[in-house]
């Protein structure tokens, strides 16, 4: 439950269900004899990939580097596009789902169909982008511009799709995309993992310059300042958690620890859960850590460990195996994952600038004043949600006396989050939309 309410999901080999152990990516597991002991050993490893990877570097130009990516990527998406059914390709007009959208009609004789959605009250989406791209390469475009009725709809749907608490919000947005195409095709390809693997997160360029400003701190100037953080905290009575944040982020001794940091809901989801403890996971033992890797690597390999199969890939498969249309995800072959891993980190990340490789391959098939700008992605207007058309809903979930009941939260702090949302003083969005999906998935299943 803690490491759900951190992250948004149930980390493997972790479940929400007691005694109940989810099987790694990557693993196989095997029952020697009827009631034997099962193992799980891996089949494939990251970690030794990228630890290869790393010590094998490509010795060519970013030319070389990127004719044999192109090539490996379009064998992937040729393989992916093999079926005796309709297949399509999800587009947002981003880098990643444009170039596999493009090598999909390069490869085919066919008008390949692909699928956007946009949201009438989201200020920053990419469908008009999307739809001139898919003008460009000639495919058979369906965009669909969506009310936030339409996705409100979605909301009650949530608990019977996931088995666990899922709390990505772009889950209404997979679950409408993947709804639009399974119209039309049965497959559908998914630019998902270029992301993780080319760097383009901004927390990546964040996280290096604060790791940098952190590591130039000796450790007596950091207790200093994290003696005066806490006084200024304790004075303030707590009430900004802001103070809490940087004292928390002082005590950050490694690039995965910073990256945790960073990426959690609830900064102290014990605070929410009585007599709970939090388990290792693969950001806070040592032990699971990659070796030989720079800083900014050493992020991206917990992204690609964690936040990629537990979050991203989970979100694709539940949404769109529920309209029963297959998604198939051509970043992450094999035989791509392990080339990329040996190009060095300016080939990703250059001048600030993320999916160097990616964008000059793209310019091969799209020009670039079609997909050079800032990612933008769904950015759903959760927050106005909550306090509005869904404030009833949030309400009936987050009542005091029923969490008290329930006997599974400490009330406190997630009423105080409410009220501070609602009343505008904080966005607490993200964080509350982790109580309100347990809450409503445990209302479904429990």
């Amino acid at each position: 439950m803690v490491l759900f309410l951190r992250l948004g999901y149930v980390p493997a080999p972790y479940s929400i269900y007691e005694n109940i152990y989810k099987l790694p990516p990557g693993h196989l597991l095997t029952v020697s004899a009827p009631g034997a002991r099962a193992s799980a050993r891996p089949y494939w490893c990251v970690r030794r990939i990228v630890e290869t990877g790393t010590q094998n570097r490509f010795r060519g130009d970013i030319h070389e580097a990127a004719d044999q990516m192109e090539l490996l990527l379009r064998d992937s998406v040729r393989l992916r596009m093999l079926a005796d059914v309709p297949v399509g390709a999800f587009l947002s007009g981003g880098i990643d789902s444009s170039l596999i959208a493009a090598m999909m009609q390069a490869q085919t004789t066919s008008t390949v169909k692909t699928f956007t959605i946009g949201f009438t009250e989201v200020s920053h989406n990419e469908a008009d982008y999307a739809k001139q791209i898919a003008q460009h390469l000639g495919s058979e475009h369906t965009d669909l511009c969506l009310s936030p009725r339409d996705a409100l709809d979605i909301i009650p749907l949530l608990p019977s799709i996931y088995d666990e608490p899922f709390a990505d919000p772009s889950q209404i947005p997979t679950f409408l995309v993947s709804q639009l195409a399974r119209q039309t095709v049965t497959v559908s390809l998914s630019g998902d993992g270029g992301d993780e693997l080319f760097g383009g997160y901004n927390e990546y360029l964040v996280g290096t310059q604060r790791w940098r400003l952190l590591r130039s701190l000796s450790p007596v100037l950091r207790f200093l300042i994290r003696e005066g953080v806490k006084g200024i905290n304790v004075f303030a009575n707590g009430a900004n958690g802001r103070f809490r944040k940087l004292e928390q982020l002082l005590k950050v001794t490694t690039p995965e620890a910073l990256h945790h940091h960073h990426v959690s809901q609830w900064m102290w989801p014990v605070d929410l859960v009585p007599e709970a403890s939090e388990h290792l996971t693969a950001f806070t033992d040592p032990g699971l850590y990659a070796n030989g890797l720079n800083a900014t690597e050493r992020m991206m390999y917990m992204d690609l460990v964690t936040y990629l199969p537990e979050d991203i890939l989970t979100k694709l498969d539940r949404a769109s195996m529920a309209v029963s249309l297959e998604a198939r995800v051509p970043f992450l072959d094999y035989r791509l994952v392990e080339f990329i891993w040996r190009l060095p980190l300016d080939f990703k990340i250059h001048r600030g600038q993320a999916k160097r490789i990616l964008r000059s391959i793209l310019t091969r098939y799209v020009p670039p004043r079609l997909f050079e700008r800032p990612k933008m992605g769904f950015d759903l207007p959760l927050g106005q949600w909550l306090r509005g058309p869904l404030r009833p809903w949030v309400e009936e979930l987050l009542d005091a006396t029923k969490l008290r009941q329930q006997g599974v939260f400490n009330p406190m702090p997630i009423c105080q989050a409410w009220m501070q949302h609602l009343h505008g003083r904080q966005n607490r969005a993200k964080e509350l939309w982790g109580i309100l999906m347990f809450q409503a998935w445990q209302q479904k299943w429990m």
